[in-house]
This record gives C-alpha cells, sequence and structure tokens, in this order.
C-alpha cells in the first residue's frame, strides 16, 4: 500500500495530460479478453453456490475461487505488461462487453443514456486492479484454512460471497461509465455487509454489519448527487466523452464551465460519496466496529480493497476536480485526510484490541 501511496501522484499527474486524448476517436479498443478479468470471480461465486447446492463438505469452494481469482490476477499483469510494462500506460483503451443500458429519449445532447457494460483501461485501473486481485488471491489461499472450521454450508456461502466482493470491485475499479462504477460501489458495500455479517447468530456482528451499510448509505447519496449532475452537466456518464469535455472545460451543450456551480459541487459530491467507503471524518465510525467480521473479511474489505474505493473515485475524477479553479473540494479534502490521520491515529493508541487499532491505523493512512 506504501509503493501505491508513492506512485499515486505519478498516475495522477500523467491522467490529465493522457485524458485529454480521450475523445471518440482517441480512445483505442482494448483487447477481448482483458473482459475475463472480471467475469472470473463472477463465475467463482456462482460455482461455490453450486457447491452449496450440492451440500459440499470440503474445500473445494476454497480451492475454486483460490484458481480463479489466481487466473484473474495473471489476466491483469499480462494486460499491464501489454501496456507498457512497470509504469503508466500511454492513453487510454475500452474494451466493450456488451450492450447494457441505451435508453434515448430525443435526438439532443444529454438526450440518451448510455452505460455498456465495457471496461475502461488505462494506468490508473491497472494500477488497483493488480493490487485488488492479487491480494484477493493471497487473502482467499489464507481463508481456505482459516475458515476450516466451518466446512459445509458456511464454508460455501462465505466464499461465494468472497467472490462476489471481487467482482463487484472489478466493476467499480474497471467499468467504463459512472453507472457501472456506483453498481460495483453497492456490490462491495452489500459484500461488506453479508462478510461483516458472516457470524449472524451473534449480535455484535449482525450489529457491526448494519452500521457500516447504514453508514455508508450517507456517503452513497453524495455519489448518487454527483452521478446525476454529472450527466445532467455533461450529457453523458461514459469517462471517454466526459473527460473530453472536461479538458475543453465545457459542458456537454459547450458552454463554459469556468465559475460554474457545476465546476464546484460535482467533486463536493464524489467526495462525499468517498468520505463514506474510505471512512473519513465524520464517517468513519463503521470501520472499527466491522472488525468483527472474520480476519480474512477485515484484510481483504477493511484494510486492502474496498476502503480505497473512496481514494480510487477521487483519483478517478481528478480532472473533474482541477475544474473548480478555487479547488473548494480539493482543500476539504486535504483538510478532513489531515484530521482524519491525527484523529485515528491518536484513538489508535488508546486501544487494546488488536484489530481495533489495525482498523484505526487504516483509518489513519488512507
Amino acid at each position: 500500500m506504501d509503493a501505491i501511496a508513492t506512485n499515486l501522484p505519478i498516475f495522477l499527474a500523467a491522467e490529465p495530460a493522457g485524458a485529454a486524448a480521450h475523445g471518440a476517436d482517441a480512445v483505442a479498443s482494448g483487447p477481448a479478453w482483458a473482459i475475463l478479468i472480471p467475469l472470473l470471480p463472477l463465475l467463482a461465486s456462482a460455482l461455490c453456490g453450486v457447491c452449496a447446492m450440492l451440500k459440499v463438505k470440503t474445500k473445494a469452494p476454497a480451492m475454486l475461487v483460490v484458481a480463479l481469482l489466481g487466473m484473474s490476477f495473471v489476466a491483469t499483469v499480462a494486460l499491464w505488461m501489454q501496456g507498457g510494462g512497470p509504469g503508466p500506460v500511454s492513453g487510454a483503451s475500452v474494451v466493450h462487453g456488451w450492450d447494457w443500458i441505451q435508453f434515448a429519449w430525443g435526438d439532443g445532447p444529454g438526450q440518451a443514456l448510455i452505460a455498456n457494460f465495457s471496461l475502461y483501461i488505462d494506468s490508473l485501473t491497472l494500477l488497483w486492479m493488480l493490487f485488488v486481485t492479487g491480494l484477493a488471491t493471497l487473502i482467499a489461499l489464507y481463508a481456505s484454512e482459516y475458515m476450516s472450521h466451518d466446512l459445509g454450508q458456511g464454508y460455501n456461502r462465505f466464499f461465494a460471497y468472497f467472490a462476489l466482493f471481487v467482482f463487484a470491485m472489478s466493476c467499480l475499479v474497471m467499468g467504463d461509465n459512472l453507472l457501472m462504477l456506483f453498481l460495483g460501489w453497492e456490490g462491495v458495500g452489500l459484500c461488506s455487509y453479508l462478510l461483516i455479517g458472516y457470524f449472524y447468530k451473534k449480535p455484535s456482528a449482525v450489529a457491526a454489519a448494519k452500521k457500516a451499510f447504514i453508514v455508508n448509505r450517507i456517503g452513497d447519496l453524495g455519489l448518487v448527487l454527483g452521478v446525476f449532475t454529472t450527466f445532467v452537466t455533461f450529457g453523458t456518464v461514459e469517462y471517454a466523452p466526459m473527460f473530453e469535455m472536461v479538458h475543453a472545460g465545457v459542458d456537454g451543450a459547450g458552454h463554459s464551465l469556468a465559475g460554474s456551480w457545476q465546476a464546484t459541487w460535482i467533486p463536493i459530491f464524489f467526495m462525499i460519496g468517498a468520505f463514506g467507503k474510505s471512512a473519513q471524518l465524520p464517517l468513519y465510525v463503521w470501520l472499527p466496529d466491522a472488525m468483527e467480521g472474520p480476519t480474512p473479511v477485515s484484510a481483504l474489505i477493511h484494510a486492502a480493497t474496498m476502503v480505497t474505493a473512496g481514494v480510487y473515485l477521487i483519483a478517478r475524477m481528478y480532472p473533474v476536480y482541477l475544474l473548480d479553479d478555487a479547488h473548494t473540494a480539493l482543500t476539504i479534502v486535504a483538510w478532513t485526510g489531515a484530521l482524519t490521520a491525527l484523529l485515528a491515529a491518536t484513538i489508535g493508541m488508546a486501544q487494546f484490541d488488536i484489530k481495533r487499532i489495525m482498523a484505526y491505523s487504516t483509518v489513519s493512512q488512507l
């Protein structure tokens, strides 16, 4: 994670320059096999469901999940190397999976909602997916032994939720439009609820799962408002045409966004969503309690992947943040991050439960 934090400014700095060429003509078509990266975890989840129906009482679900997540990681590495090896890839590419949502109510700009199941591949996507798939594979391998005390239906259920989480996180990171990001965002929230409350006969685990789910809905309201406002402003939720307009400094109708309320409020709405998922002030209270879930859940969701979704959202939408000349949202992000780091690290010093110490460490370092 420290390496990611170190390299992230390089990727952010490279993104606006690369995104300037994100027009429909400039974005290349990526390799079709890249669609396997999110689909392999989905297949793993489905196979765990089959194991549950067959009442399998072996470690077969774990082995299936580890194998398919490992294949997803290998595919990510292959895509990374094809993009130019270690370092920011030039430009971006789109991999079209299949047509999904295509709804039009007129011929004018902003009168069609297009959100296909497609992947947006650039340096930021590959960076995130390398550690999402890589860490998920290792944690699944660890969980195969850690959860062995619960072989049977509970074991099948755990790994079905685990693989479904990786699929949702992959959609969040790799989707080429904000609607796919939003559904992946809600998917990881649902899987978080299911995994935190895995020991559903334990009242503290049930309460922690509900707390995480409800607190995250506050941040999700900000994300929804950001998606709605983005569509109203730019007439699209797809990254490629949206970034083209962002770098031209105009909205969907060609009007300048300089000094507009959209330039200020769209980043703020996305910032609220990021604060909820990444457990920043004042929405950090759910994360320490979420450690009631099994340790592999804490490792996967609350230390490595899901909580970085907020960081990813701000990184992905960074060109939009630069629209506001006053940098209002970026200033709030900086102050909130600094205060959260100080407060969470201070609280962590007074904890005695090792998992809660790690939770506050996570909140602080995010």
